[in-house]
């Protein structure tokens, strides 16, 4: 009984081992196409991963040309627009320039009072007893020099005011748009709060505003009243960072800090320059000086100089070469940063 069990066992397991084999074999096929049919579906999601990996590599690829050439457009338009108004600083209207200058005057009355300078000055001129030839000098030069003269003294004494206070503001509108108000607030808060010249021209910036101008395009105009590269250069700013987008508080921090390092730069040249200026008023009052003390010492040696046609035609002569001097003299020793 024993051994029949054990051959018992035996055929189940034997018929077992060939009934598996026999599934096997007629299986084999149907698993080695699920097998491939595994790898092939394995192969098409990681081509799709691939492609879709590609696909999002260029888009990021195209979206960083686009911004490139956005940036590119938007500097050109800058640069053209800059060009434009670098002409104008250099030779702007006699309008603009008293725009520039903060006077609140016409042209016309500019002109008249132009008229009144130049009779002004001739006249005292004549009683002073100068000569009758010096007086159409002293009427063109009182109608053409002393007048232009004064606005472009006035134009930098307000750019100076506007270079020392901007920085300030700046930092302001950058705290202010840290803190989460728009730039419009801090524009705002500037132009009611800051010093002059820096108030007006951003209490500009806010009339254009409430006319409807887009506020860089507002901003882009502060060159205009402000001729300096610093006004310029902040409405560059604001002008890209609208258009290609970027952190607003760090472009103006840096801004700030480029405008701070550009002053100190100046006053480094100034300081160093110091020496050439002394030596340049120097020698351009040496002249005056040794005609004084000759006059002094010896006053009927110099006379002849006044007093004859001989002397005025020397003295003419002499003006203008030292006014020749001094001009060069002059460009030699200024320095723009």
């Amino acid at each position: 009984m024993f051994g029949l069990d054990i051959m018992l066992v035996a055929f189940i397991a034997l018929a077992g081992c060939s009934a598996g084999a026999l599934a096997y074999v007629f299986m084999f096929n149907s698993i080695a196409e699920e097998r491939k049919a595994g790898r092939r579906l394995e192969t098409i999601k990681s081509a799709q991963t691939d492609r879709a990996m590609v696909k999002a590599s260029r888009d990021r690829v195209a979206e960083v040309a686009k911004r490139r050439k956005s940036i590119q457009d938007s500097l050109k338009e800058l640069d053209d627009r800059q060009k434009t108004r670098d002409s104008k600083i250099r030779k702007p209207p006699l309008k603009l320039q008293l725009k520039q200058a903060g006077m609140s005057i016409s042209v016309e009355r500019f002109h008249v009072m132009s008229v009144v300078s130049g009779l002004s000055c001739t006249v005292v001129v004549f009683l002073l007893g100068a000569p009758l030839i010096v007086l159409p000098g002293a009427l063109v030069v009182g109608i053409l020099g002393l007048p232009r003269w004064y606005v472009s003294f006035k134009r930098k004494r307000r750019v100076k005011a506007f270079l020392n206070e901007f920085p300030n503001a700046l930092d302001v509108i950058v705290r202010a748009v840290k803190s989460g108000l728009p730039i419009n607030d801090g524009i705002r808060l500037i132009a009611s709060e800051a010093r002059e010249p820096v108030k007006t021209e951003f209490r500009r910036i806010v009339e254009s505003q409430q006319m409807g101008i887009s506020t860089p395009e507002a901003c882009m105009r502060m060159g205009d009243s402000m001729p300096c590269p610093e006004a310029n250069f902040f409405g560059i700013v604001i002008q890209i960072q609208s258009q290609a987008g970027g952190n607003l508080s760090e472009a103006l921090s840096n801004l700030s800090r480029v405008l701070r390092d550009r002053k100190k730069m100046k006053a480094k040249v100034q300081a160093l320059s110091m020496e050439a200026k002394t030596s340049a008023w120097i020698i351009g009052a040496l002249p005056f000086i040794v005609a004084f003390l000759v006059y002094i010492t010896s006053p009927t040696y110099i006379m002849p100089l006044f007093t004859t046609s001989v002397g005025h035609l020397i003295l003419g002569v002499s003006g203008v070469w030292m006014t020749m001097g001094v001009l060069v003299m002059r460009k030699m020793i200024n320095f723009e940063v």
